[in-house]
């Protein structure tokens, strides 16, 4: 089991930059691969960007060139740097993960992720 707390979050003006952290515990806390997903009310979870154990990323399109993700192994922690942000970039960001060590042996989809946290809100005004 692995328990995710993300945090954060807040309102900012668009142009602007957030960091999202996200503390991990538990068993095999930030070995896997891991993942920042966003939802907005009405639709599900799209994936924002992941990170394997060789440390390969990917990123959603949409954010692509403007958000970079990066772990600290030592202390399990999980970041997303968000800059340039847009409000469309609003919506409610969670913290996954999953035992596979590769982003090549999972998909891009919530259900490839087993564990999640509460979710940080952000909100991004024009």
């Amino acid at each position: 089991q692995v328990q995710l707390v993300e945090s954060g979050g807040g309102s900012v003006q668009a142009g602007g930059s957030l960091r999202l952290s996200c503390a991990a515990s538990g068993y095999t806390r930030t070995s896997g691969c891991m993942g920042w997903f966003r939802q907005v009310p009405g639709k599900k979870r799209e994936g924002v960007a992941a990170i394997d154990s060789a440390g390969i990323t990917k990123y959603g399109d949409s954010v692509q060139g403007r958000f970079a993700i990066s772990k600290d192994v030592a202390s399990d922690t999980l970041y997303l740097d968000m800059n340039s942000l847009k409000p469309e970039d609003s919506g409610m960001y969670y913290c996954a993960s999953v035992g596979y060590l590769l982003l090549q042996d999972i998909g891009w989809d919530e259900s490839d992720f087993s564990f999640w946290g509460q979710g940080t809100q952000v909100i991004v005004s024009s």
